[in-house]
């Protein structure tokens, strides 16, 4: 078993909006940034592995279990984080210590005492006076307090200031140093993913367009600076989306295709997705 997360065939239809055979793997010790623009399905896909709706038709599989058939044992492996912190405002840390104690069966209070002060949370004020960096490092201090193997961040780091960001970037870094994890990261942060994702999937109206390890797409696609005259001279097979402006044409292209004449700038994840789903195709 290879994959600690298997989506195959995927699909769930709403008026208006469907994911339609959503299908990828995360490979155990990796993280996975799962992208897409706000509505393209990220959210709906990671309430489906957690069951929280009921699929069409497709297999989710957590630890090469069927998530439906197995659901509570799996839970009890998971860690979730929402871009809210699902708590009830009027209590402290220190108290949700105490209720999740009670939630899992391997639930670690010296570890959780241990990230309320790596954090520096304060065990004792109420939750409702936490800023919201506070909140995301509270519930991620819980993701990690019950020996979850999987983390699912659905916009976890969304508004944080970049310190706080950097800081649980590192949190998931140090967790899946144990190669027997898995991190699904949801982000419109792109940079942040480009820092530490070993895969990237992208997903735009409920298809995944792409999902492959971070460093071969950047490695992949490249941008060019040229003129109408230079895009129309290059290999059409090449070219996966042009955006054109005053000054001339930038053009994402496949750079193995490219011939040395042309200057190949690097392309970010930001740019591949721009241009795949808003730049003109030839």
């Amino acid at each position: 078993m290879d994959a600690i997360l298997r989506l195959s065939g995927l699909c769930k239809k709403y008026d208006g909006f469907s994911l339609d055979n959503v299908s990828f793997s995360l490979p155990y010790g990796c993280i996975m940034g799962f992208v897409g623009e706000n509505g393209a399905g990220k959210s709906t896909t990671i309430k489906a592995i957690l069951n929280l709706i009921r699929r069409d038709q497709g297999e989710i599989q957590v630890f090469g279990k069927d998530n439906i058939q197995e659901e509570l044992e799996i839970k009890e492996q998971i860690g979730v984080v929402f871009d809210s912190l699902n708590l009830p405002e009027m209590i402290r840390p220190l108290d949700v210590g105490r209720m999740m104690k009670s939630v899992y069966r391997q639930w670690d209070s010296a570890k959780y005492t241990q990230y309320l002060a790596q954090f520096q949370l304060p065990a004792k004020k109420l939750v409702k006076d936490l800023s919201r960096g506070m909140k995301m490092k509270l519930a991620i201090a819980v993701a990690l307090s019950h020996n979850a193997q999987l983390l699912l961040l659905d916009e976890a780091t969304s508004g944080l200031d970049p310190i706080v960001r950097d800081e649980i970037l590192d949190i998931l870094l140090e967790f899946i140093q144990d190669e027997s994890r898995g991190v699904l990261f949801s982000s419109h942060i792109t940079g942040d993913l480009e820092k530490i994702a070993d895969y990237v999937t992208f997903i735009h109206q409920g298809k995944i367009l792409l999902s492959e390890p971070k460093d071969l797409l950047l490695e992949k696609y490249g941008v060019i600076q040229c003129t109408k005259e230079e895009l129309a001279a290059l290999d059409k097979s090449a070219v996966v989306g042009v955006r054109r402006h005053q000054f001339g044409v930038e053009a994402l292209v496949e750079k193995k295709k490219i011939s040395g004449a042309h200057t190949v700038d690097k392309a970010s994840i930001e740019d591949i997705m721009l241009f795949i789903v808003r730049g003109e195709h030839q």
